[in-house]
């Protein structure tokens, strides 16, 4: 793969990093990153992977834009209120980079489409609030040994965590809670949604190029009101419906 005048001109800061440099550059032009959810952690996350010249990106999203989204979702604007999300942001990604190709996919994410969904991904960025969802795409995301890049947010803090295989999503959350929290119950300040996207994109892009420790086995939490972070390890459950009979992960793209 060779890059045009424009596209060295585009990506020149990522060709002098020596965790990146050409080599690294084309994996990230052939990868396929699907992002589950085009709100607050994947519409961050999906500007930045464009912007990284990420080859294709699969948008998943059956909801409209809608005022109160342009608080923290920040792929859209005014003009774009009532528009399929995935629409809007196709719009945006490519008007970002024309060298992107955009997969918009206009439906739910439920257990029964799953594994047609995430099928042919490199990577996944699953960016739902809600734990049924969640469990759907980790359970496709096993059963295909592909990476699952986790971010959630909430109040004033968030999470992100990458799941390969053993532990899975599974093995951290085993049920969905009885009280579970939305940001449409309790709140959540816009700019975080910029932080944990732009955490979830930098993980894909970590994995995509071989570079550094991605976040496998671990999940990094953020507290925005302290300006602190942390990581904690993942075990994997021995009794996990999804990843007891082992690891399945899939190398990262050649």
């Amino acid at each position: 793969m060779t890059f045009s005048d424009e596209e060295i001109e585009r990506y020149a800061r990522h060709l002098v990093l020596a965790e990146i440099g050409g080599p690294g550059q084309q994996r990230l032009s052939a990868a396929r990153v699907c992002l589950i959810g085009l709100g607050g952690v994947g519409a961050p996350a999906a500007l930045y992977l464009a912007a990284a010249g990420v080859g294709t990106l699969r948008l998943v999203d059956d909801d409209a834009v809608a005022l109160s989204n342009l608080q923290r979702q920040i792929a859209f604007d005014v003009a774009d209120i009532g528009r399929p999300k995935v629409e809007a942001g196709a719009e945006a990604l490519t008007g970002l980079n024309p060298h992107v190709r955009i997969e918009p996919i206009a439906e739910r994410l439920t257990k029964a489409n799953a594994a047609r969904l995430v099928e042919g991904s490199d990577i996944v960025i699953d960016g739902t609030d809600d734990f049924a969802t969640r469990f759907a795409v980790n359970a496709a995301c096993v059963a295909a040994g592909v990476p699952l890049i986790s971010g959630a947010l909430g109040r004033w803090g968030g999470q992100v965590g990458v799941f390969a295989g053993r532990p899975c999503y599974r093995c951290f959350v085993p049920a969905a809670p009885p009280e579970a929290e939305t940001c449409a119950r309790v709140g959540v300040v816009g700019a975080l949604a910029g932080v944990i996207g732009s955490m979830a994109a930098l993980e894909a892009i970590k994995i995509t190029v071989g570079a550094g420790a991605p976040l496998t086995g671990r999940l990094l939490i953020y507290d925005g009101l302290a300006a602190t972070a942390r990581t904690v390890l993942i075990a994997a459950d021995p009794a996990c419906p999804v990843c007891q009979s082992g690891d399945s992960l899939r190398r990262r793209p050649a």
